[in-house]
């Protein structure tokens, strides 16, 4: 199928690597190489990053953080807590760590990645309940770190947008920590995977359904997903109108051809329902993970867009 994408993204795409998650191991080692690169090239100036480690759920491992604090900002700060992508399976503090650098510098806000433990090998729950021990630490050290309780915003992109909106639902319905914004960009939030695009969309770059089906079969277990009694803190296309209400504010982003565009537009309308206040916005010409094209105009356009919904959220 022919997409019309945005040139300069067009052009970008011979120099994308094909992500192909049918074999775990393979792809993890292909995206570590890729990253490790990326991650030496990066100018931390203005930074301080520091790596930690916080109790894990009951039973279960500690939970890596990465912290990034900005240099000589005047405290206490508002935080951003940064939950990376990977489609459940791949992925590490490293796959976000430029676009952490750049919101800590942008923001004069101290910013924590969480390395949650990933599918098959720990399926759902476990990623998602090490994102919450990781939450539940920077809110009991809040003083220790600097940090305005009342200011603390999930971000999370892909996989990682489908985890911060499934860890809102976790935190409000155990009663805390407080999450004061929820910033979902291209978020997997539904298993099922039978809205327009998850249909439609099974060439495009980056994602496509194949990977997208891969994910949901790694996270909840083959044979699982699209089958009734799904639990919403695992795909929280599954909440209710009535389960979603009281959730904090939330920033929507997707991209246009991408097969998890319309689970995230469906997820806004329904926060909207629910009384829940709601920005969305569609990157028009754009597939799934353009967000490492970082030249491309419309890139920056919407990164600034995320940028300034941010700041705002925060109170900066």
């Amino acid at each position: 199928m022919r997409h019309r994408f945005d040139p300069e993204l067009a052009a970008a795409l011979a120099l994308m690597p094909e992500v192909d998650i049918s074999d775990v191991d393979e792809a993890r080692a292909a995206q570590a190489e890729q990253l490790a690169a990326a991650v030496a090239a990066v100018d931390t100036t203005g930074v301080d990053v520091a790596e930690v480690r916080a109790p894990g759920p009951d039973g279960a491992p500690e939970v890596p953080l990465r912290i990034y604090r900005p240099q000589g900002a005047a405290g206490p700060l508002p935080a951003v807590y940064g939950i990376h992508g990977g489609g459940f399976v791949l992925g590490s503090p490293d796959v976000d760590h430029a676009w952490n650098l750049m919101l800590c510098r942008e923001l004069g806000a101290l910013v924590v990645s969480v390395d949650y433990r990933l599918a098959p090998e720990h399926p759902f729950p476990a990623p998602l309940e090490d994102c919450y021990a990781g939450l539940c630490w920077l809110a009991k050290n809040t003083t220790e770190l600097g940090v305005r309780p009342d200011r603390v915003a999930l971000w999370g992109d892909s996989a990682g947008g489908g985890l911060a909106a499934g860890l809102a639902l976790l935190a409000r319905d155990r009663g805390g920590p407080a999450v004061c914004f929820q910033h979902l960009c291209s978020p997997a939030l539904d298993d099922r995977l039978q809205t327009p695009s998850a249909r439609l969309f099974t060439d495009t770059p980056v994602w496509n359904r194949r990977n997208a089906r891969l994910s949901w079969e790694a996270y909840l277990g083959y044979g699982v997903p699209g089958t009734a009694g799904v639990s919403p803190y695992a795909a929280p296309a599954r909440a209710g109108v009535i389960e979603l209400s009281g959730l904090p504010p939330a920033y929507v982003s997707v991209m246009e051809f991408d097969p998890l565009r319309d689970e995230g537009i469906d997820y806004a309308r329904a926060l909207l329902a629910a009384g829940v206040p709601v920005e969305l916005h569609l990157i028009p010409g754009t597939f799934h993970g353009a967000w490492a094209v970082e030249h491309a105009a419309v890139i920056r356009r919407a990164t600034a867009e995320a940028v300034a919904v941010l700041r705002g959220a925060l109170g900066r």
